[in-house]
């Protein structure tokens, strides 16, 4: 593991009390949303990026923040709009006094992005992220600019006002771990939350961690061990999800148009084992893999007309599968 913990039990329960304690700063400003939050850490712990959608009003932006500033990481929030270019996100090359080029490091060079409207860009704009996303890297005229460690893009999108947006095509929501589905406070939640902001003057979130402690916890999730029958019942999982295929169920021939990929199944697995041992556990085990499932799967099927003809959810079917 690493010198400061002497064997991977011990660094496993460490893990578990900084989540704790992540829970409880972040509480400090953020009422309720404990799946939300609980889904995202995973999602960190385990290197991949998050698709938050919801209406306006839920303070995305606000668990985003908090989030970050408990992690104790560099943070960076990029508004996207539609006149948003490449190089107001990665950075570009400027022409300094010796007459020399010198490249000006955008808003990407940090260790958590929260990507503000992301479907509001056009399509060449949220390329240039999604690339970053998945290489940890950008190229400036032939130069290659690594990002720093640990990195994560936190993306926010609005379901209702679709006019003049650009939604995110399947292969690069696929860059994506989780989407993850905010929904309205209850009752109580909302009395507290118009308390908190109208009444109390707010607590300050403290940062629990550092950067080479969020790396030393991935590699830990890494390490995990995993049985075979929970390997095979994510991967079946995935499978089942594929029209006309071998292992394609009824409801995937009847409801859906395109199926997930392998991607699916890598991040069921390490979602599972986070999950396991952010509860206690050294080995996930199935009911790990369906605690994940939904975020995992939710944007990597694709529903046919049938399907919105007849009301039938995303969630419906995948929970049809497990």
């Amino acid at each position: 593991m690493t010198t400061q913990f002497s064997s991977d039990v011990e660094a496993a329960k460490a893990l578990q009390e900084k989540v704790l304690q992540l829970k409880g700063e972040i509480a400090k400003v953020i009422v309720g949303q404990d799946d939300i939050i609980h889904q995202t850490l995973i999602a960190i712990f385990s290197k991949g990026h998050v698709l938050l959608v919801g209406v306006p009003g839920l303070a995305k932006t606000l668990l985003v923040n908090t989030i970050g500033r408990t992690l104790g990481l560099e943070y960076n929030r990029i508004q996207f709009t539609p006149d948003l270019m490449p190089s107001d996100i990665i950075g570009t090359e400027i022409l300094d006094e010796q007459r020399r080029f010198r490249f000006i490091k955008g808003p990407i060079f940090a260790n958590i992005i929260l990507a503000d409207e992301i479907n509001r860009t056009p399509p060449k704009t949220q390329a240039a992220l999604l690339e970053a996303m998945q290489e940890k890297h950008i190229t400036v005229a032939g130069q290659t600019y690594r990002l720093q460690e640990p990195f994560f893009v936190l993306a926010t999108q609005n379901p209702i006002e679709q006019e003049g947006t650009y939604p995110l095509p399947e292969a690069q929501l696929d860059r994506f771990m989780f989407n993850l589905w905010l929904d309205y406070p209850s009752f109580e939640q909302e009395i507290e939350v118009v308390k908190n902001t109208t009444i109390k003057v707010g607590e300050e979130p403290k940062a629990v961690l550092t950067a080479d402690e969020i790396i030393s916890f991935q590699k830990l999730v890494r390490k995990v061990p995993v049985a075979d029958n929970v390997m095979e019942y994510a991967v079946s999982l995935v499978s089942k999800t594929r029209p006309r295929t071998e292992r394609a169920h009824e409801w995937t021939n009847k409801y859906i148009s395109w199926g997930a990929g392998p991607r699916a199944s890598q991040y069921l697995i390490l979602g599972a084992k986070c999950n396991a041992l952010l509860n206690g556990k050294f080995s996930p085990d199935i009911e790990d893999v369906k605690a994940v499932a939904i975020a995992v799967l939710r944007h990597r099927l694709v529903r046919n007309y049938t399907a919105e003809a007849e009301g039938i959810s995303i969630e419906q079917i995948i929970r049809k599968f497990m």
